[in-house]
């Protein structure tokens, strides 16, 4: 695991080429496999591997969604509000819990926030990928996560420029 914190960097750019579907099993798998609180398991997900559809949700927000466009898949990551109160802290569970199993598989990924992000002045991101894709509204969306392979190269952080400070013992 800590080869894979160390290695794991976001990447915006991917190859031209789909994931094979026997990771996608995978992925799958350790999508639903993702702790949540009180095992309420309120998240859900969509996966997107049609090109236009992530195209589509390469728009739903200004800045910071045009990767998607380039991803072999995104995973749409929701929760159903009616199930928990924790579904924003379960959904990122699960989120970086695929970006972790992704990697574990050669894949890379990027995480694109959703919730809490605005598509234009009248529309929220959520508001438009709850469009896009036919979601009810009592479901939030958190992030979709884009995945794919490698397409540009990316060193890892080194030990030395990690945040140490952040770190205290016993009292702030």
């Amino acid at each position: 695991m800590i080869h894979i914190l160390r290695n794991r960097r976001s990447v915006r750019v991917f190859e031209d080429r789909a994931v094979e579907d026997d990771k996608v099993e995978i992925l799958k798998e350790a999508l639903v496999r993702s702790p949540s609180s009180r095992s309420i398991n309120p998240w859900e997900f969509i996966l997107v591997e049609d090109r236009q559809a992530l195209q589509e949700l390469s728009r739903c927000k200004p800045h910071g969604a045009s990767f998607l466009s380039g991803a072999s898949l995104g995973v749409v990551v929701m929760g159903n509000t009616e199930k928990s109160d924790t579904c924003i802290e379960d959904c990122s569970i699960a989120a970086i819990t695929l970006q972790y199993t992704a990697e574990s598989l050669g894949l890379s990924s990027c995480w694109c926030q959703v919730r809490l992000r605005s598509h234009d002045e009248n529309r929220s991101a959520e508001a438009y990928v709850r469009e896009t894709l036919g979601i009810p509204d009592n479901y939030l969306v958190e992030c979709i996560i884009g995945v794919g392979y490698r397409g540009e190269d990316k060193s890892p952080h080194s030990i030395e420029n990690l945040d140490w400070e952040k770190i205290r013992t016993s009292r702030f």
